[in-house]
C-alpha cells in the first residue's frame, strides 16, 4: 500500500530505494501546522526519535508517549501518526523509513529468520526504545549514528547505516519472545483495513464531490460501520477526516503564493472560500493568509 502522507512537506534527504532503500528525515513538525502529522501508512519500517519534546505516537489504536531521547520502531503497513505534546519549539524527530531488503534479500536465510518473524507479527506492531533503560542504550545509540551518517553521508557510510540495523534486528531477535505485544482482535485488524482504504479513497477524491456513503463504500461497508470505524481511530466522523485531508493539502497550497484563495478552496473540493477560511480557522486557529508567517 503506497504512504497516504505525501512528503512534500518534510526536510528529505533522499535515497535511490532500488539502490539503497532507505531515506532520512528531520524538522517535518516544523512544516506541519500545530505540529501534527495526519494518520498515515507506508510499507517501510519507521524509526523515530523525540530529540527536544514530548511526543506522541499514534500506532493502531495505541498511543505512545516518547520523551525526550525515547526511539520508537514502527511496522511497515501500521496506521500511525505523530503530534508534539510538549516543547517550546517543533521538536527536530529525525526519523527514518527503510525496507528490511536493506538488512538482507528478501530471499535469504537471514531475512526469513530476523525480519519477517517482526513483519508477521500482527501482536508487533510497534518497539519502543527508552532513554532511561540501560537495556536499550546501545540501540539508541545506534540510531543517533544512523541519523549522524546519513546527514554527514561520509565515505562507506551506506555499510555503517546497514551494519546498524542489522545489530537492531539482531537485538529484536535475540529477545523477540520477550518484546512486549499489544493482541490485535480480528476486529481491529480488519477495522484499520477498512480505515485505509477509506483514507485512500479520500487521498485520491478529496477535490471531488464526496459524501458519506462513497467514502464507506470504499471499504465495502454501511455508512454506520464507516463512523464506527473512523471514531475508533481517529477519533472524528468520515466527513470531518475528509474535511481534515482537504485543509491540510491547501495548508500546503498557501505556499503557492501565485493561487488565490478561491482556486486552493476549489482544488481542494470546498465549493465555497467563506467555508474553507472558517473550516481553516476553526482548525488551526488562525486565517489561511496567515499561514506562511506561522512556518516562519
Amino acid at each position: 500500500m503506497s504512504i497516504i502522507l505525501d512528503h512534500q512537506l518534510r526536510e528529505k534527504i533522499a535515497h535511490d530505494a532500488s539502490v539503497f532503500p532507505i531515506s532520512y528525515f528531520q524538522d517535518e513538525l516544523a512544516l506541519l501546522p500545530n505540529q501534527v502529522g495526519p494518520l498515515h501508512w507506508h510499507p517501510e519500517f519507521e524509526i523515530a526519535t523525540a530529540a527536544s519534546g514530548v511526543l506522541e505516537y499514534q500506532v493502531g489504536q495505541e498511543r505512545i508517549t516518547l520523551e525526550p531521547g525515547d526511539s520508537i520502531l514502527v511496522g511497515g503497513n501500521m496506521l500511525h501518526s505523530i503530534r508534539q505534546l510538549s516543547g517550546d519549539t517543533p521538536d527536530p524527530m529525525p526519523n527514518i523509513v527503510f525496507f528490511g531488503s536493506l538488512i538482507a534479500p528478501e530471499t535469504s536465510t537471514i531475512y526469513a529468520r530476523y525480519i519477517q518473524p517482526i513483519i508477521d507479527d500482527h501482536a508487533l506492531p510497534y518497539v519502543v526504545f527508552r532513554h532511561d533503560r540501560s537495556e536499550h542504550v546501545p540501540v539508541n545509540t545506534l540510531i543517533r549514528d544512523i541519523y549522524r551518517l546519513l546527514r554527514e553521508q561520509p565515505r562507506c557510510y551506506e555499510m555503517a547505516v546497514q551494519r546498524h540495523l542489522s545489530s537492531i534486528f539482531e537485538y529484536l531477535a535475540m529477545r523477540f519472545d520477550d518484546l512486549p505485544r499489544t493482541e490485535a482482535t480480528r476486529v481491529q485488524l480488519n477495522t484499520q483495513v477498512r480505515v485505509q482504504q477509506m483514507l485512500a479513497f479520500i487521498n485520491d477524491h478529496y477535490a471531488e464531490k464526496v459524501t458519506l456513503g462513497d467514502i464507506a463504500g470504499a471499504a465495502s461497508i454501511s455508512r454506520s460501520e464507516a463512523g464506527r470505524c473512523f471514531q475508533a481511530y481517529m477519533g472524528c466522523s468520515p466527513v470531518d477526516a475528509l474535511i481534515q485531508h482537504r485543509l491540510q493539502k491547501a495548508h500546503g497550497m498557501l505556499h503557492d503564493t501565485t493561487r488565490t484563495l478561491q482556486e486552493i478552496s476549489h482544488a481542494c473540493g470546498f465549493n465555497s472560500v467563506n467555508y474553507f477560511s472558517r473550516q481553516f480557522r476553526k482548525h488551526y486557529g488562525y486565517a489561511p493568509s496567515r499561514a506562511n508567517e506561522r512556518l516562519k
